[in-house]
Parts: structure tokens; sequence; C-alpha cells
């Protein structure tokens, strides 16, 4: 049928394809598999593995009817680099396909902290954040990476008292670490970035240098970093030998599903004859075809070695006392440099739902995958967030970061952000 290895797999995996696909996607499967008129076995593993998953991808995206077709091509087009998407978070999310999204990066709107993002009290915040979150497990691709920075804050959190007095510290990233395992991601690791030495030295309250009257200055936030499992027990081929003969062996985290080839004419067999074990996550994200699209260079592994990496804030008013970036709550480089090295691969679409100065986009963008940015604040941050993005290597901004904006801003918006 196929002059290649493509055969073996549809022989062995003929019985199992019946099972996973109707007619409608059994054709389309071998209709895309009769376009690679490729010899080498290895290819042809690669290619069915890609192939038959993605189809498997589209049935899962096909359940949500909610997605925005313009929105959709908006994103996929391959000419632009840069999307700016204006509009509330809440509803731009509601409109993107589902899993169609390889890294998400951000640090949200704090509470209360800036005169653009006012919330009745810290629990009115906090159920925004989580129809957020929930929102964009959707969207994140299965098996990928969220990277969330925020900062525990001292403030009032309006629950008992909204009197001055009613400040208290308000520890952000515990709250945030229970509302992403709550809506099914798994935390991985928490980064400290310490922010270096603080101006103030309020905390040494000279007046009274007595026990109970020393606090120390907030110096640090948080690089929380979640994983998304969705469970899928859907048959995958082996990434050896390319064939369905396989069967569910355990979960290697909660919603990671294990399987081992049982194909005994695969390539790859242990010593006591067991044959090879592979999850949905390693054939996604961890195949030799991923490797081959660059590695992490080593600078970024040195810096973020230890889980208390120091680097400075961004300085966004100048000598004349005017802000340079446009934006009150501008993000450092450095965590979307991060985040985009460590878990996404050239090409992969990046998204940052609280775009703000759109500086994980651009990054993005300059590492050659696809940035995605949202933001509400089109009226207040527009006309400085373009000017910020030509005026930054302005050669570089011309040549290789192409940007192209959508707008959702008229939309009923569904968060309290203003």
């Amino acid at each position: 049928m196929f002059n290649n290895y493509f055969d073996k797999i549809f022989e062995t995996s003929k019985s199992y394809l019946k099972k996973q696909l109707n007619s409608k996607e059994f054709d389309e499967l071998e209709r895309s598999l009769k376009k690679n008129k490729i010899k080498k076995n290895e290819e042809c593993v690669s290619i069915f593995v890609d192939i038959y998953t993605s189809l498997i991808k589209k049935k899962y995206q096909s359940e949500y009817k909610g997605a925005d077709k313009k929105l959709e091509k908006f994103i996929s087009d391959k000419d632009t680099n840069l999307k700016i998407v204006w509009g509330d978070c809440l509803n731009v999310l509601k409109k993107m396909n589902s899993e169609s999204v390889h890294l998400m990066v951000t640090s949200p709107p704090y509470y209360n902290a800036r005169e653009y993002s006012q919330w009745k009290d810290i629990n009115d915040y906090l159920e925004d954040m989580r129809d957020i979150i929930k929102e964009t497990y959707r969207v994140l691709d299965n098996h990928r990476v969220w990277v969330f920075n925020v900062g525990d804050i001292f403030d009032n959190p309006k629950t008992k008292t909204k009197s001055v007095w009613g400040k208290q510290r308000i520890p952000l990233g515990a709250y945030f670490i229970k509302l992403f395992e709550d809506e099914g991601f798994t935390f991985v690791d928490d980064f400290i970035w310490d922010k270096g030495e603080p101006q103030s030295e309020r905390n040494k309250n000279k007046s009274n240098p007595y026990p109970m009257y020393q606090y120390p200055l907030n110096c640090y936030e948080h690089i929380l970093i979640f994983h998304k499992h969705r469970l899928d027990l859907t048959r995958f081929p082996c990434p050896r030998c390319g064939t369905l003969k396989v069967n569910g062996n355990t979960q290697s985290e909660p919603g990671l599903q294990s399987w081992e080839c049982k194909n005994d004419k695969c390539f790859e067999r242990s010593e006591s004859n067991r044959g090879k074990r592979f999850s949905l996550k390693t054939n996604m994200t961890q195949s030799n075809d991923k490797r081959n699209l660059g590695t992490i260079d080593e600078n970024i592994l040195k810096k973020w070695r230890r889980d208390i990496t120091k680097f400075s804030p961004v300085i966004k008013i100048n000598s004349k006392g005017d802000n340079r970036i446009g934006h009150t709550a501008p993000f450092p480089e450095d965590i979307p440099e991060m985040a985009i090295k460590m878990f996404s691969y050239k090409g992969e679409v990046v998204l940052d739902p609280f775009a703000g100065s759109f500086t994980t986009p651009k990054v993005a963008a300059e590492l050659d995958r696809v940035g995605v940015g949202i933001e509400m604040g089109k009226k207040l941050f527009k006309p400085a967030i373009i000017k910020r993005l030509k005026a930054i290597e302005p050669d570089m901004f011309k040549q290789k970061v192409k940007y192209k904006e959508f707008d959702l801003s008229k939309e009923k918006k569904l968060n309290k952000q203003i």
C-alpha cells in the first residue's frame, strides 16, 4: 500500500487503528502518510507518530465549540511571529482553540496594586484568577508547562476590615499554587527570584530598636512552575517501532499515562525481552526530532541551576522621573528567556495572558517562537507598547520580529481587572 515501513506499522496496528479512528479519520491518516515518499524506517516511525498524534489531538479539539475561527487563523498565521490580542483575558481565552499553546508565561495583575487592577477583596480577586487559570488548562497543550511569576504582597485583604490598619502579608504564591492544583495542574518547582538589595530602610524602625518591632523588607518573588497532565488513555504508538501494539503501564505523574510496547519485533527490546516504555509526553516533547531543534545555552543552565536566582527588576523611571517603559508593571526579560529556552522549541506558540508591556511575546519572537500576548488595556497602553517594541533594536525588529494586532477589546468584559 505504501511500499515502505508504513506497511509494517499498519499490518501490526490495523486492528487498533480501527478501534481508535472512524472511517473518515482512518482515510485521513492514510492520505497524510501517502504524501511522504520516504524509505528509511526511522523516518517512517517519526512521521507516523506525529501524524497519528495530531489526528488524535484534532479529535479532542473538535469537542470544544467555543473557538473563534478568525482568532485561530490569526494565531496560526506564519507571516507574523508577535501577535497582539487586545481584549479581556478570560474572554479571549474562551475563544481560543483547546490545547493550542505550547507554553504560558506571565506575571498576573497583583491584587489592588495598580489603579487599573482593583478588586472588592482578596476573595473576589482569587475567584477571577481561578476562572482564568481554569481556562488556561484547556488552552495549554497537554504535558506542557505554565511559568507563573508572582510576589507575596503587603496589603489589606478586605475580608475582615477595610481600615488602613487591616494591612497584612498576603501570601499570593501559596494561594496561586492552591488555585492551580485545584484546576488540574501539577506544582513542580518554585524558583525564588532574589531582586537584590532594597533601597528602602523603613524596616529598621530606628525609633523602636526592640523585639517585635522589626520586620524584613520584601525583596523576592516566586517563579512557579506547573505541568499540565490531562489523562488520555488513547493508545499511542511506540516511538521506536511506530506500532500501536502497546499496553498501558502506570502513571509516572498523576495524569501522565505510560505505555509499554508489546510488539516482539520492535527495534528496541531489553535484555529480559521487555518492550520500550514511553508516554505521550516523551513522544511530544522529548523525541530525537525535538532535540534536533536546538539546545539550551550554557549561560541559562548555569544561571538557573539553583532554585534561588538573583537578577535586577526592570528600572522604569529615568533620571527625569519619567516612566521610560510606558507601563507601571514591566516584566524583566530574564524570566521569559528562561521559560522559553527551558520549556519550548523553535516554532512553538508562547502565550502571555496578561501581556502588559509585551516582554514575553517579544522575547519569544526573538527566540524564533510565536509570541502571543493578551492585554485589555488598549486605551491605556497601546501607544507606549508599540513605541517600546519598535524602539528596542529597531533593525532586528524590522527583520526578525513582525507583529500584528487582533482586536477583541469591544467584547463584553468577563473579569474585573479594571
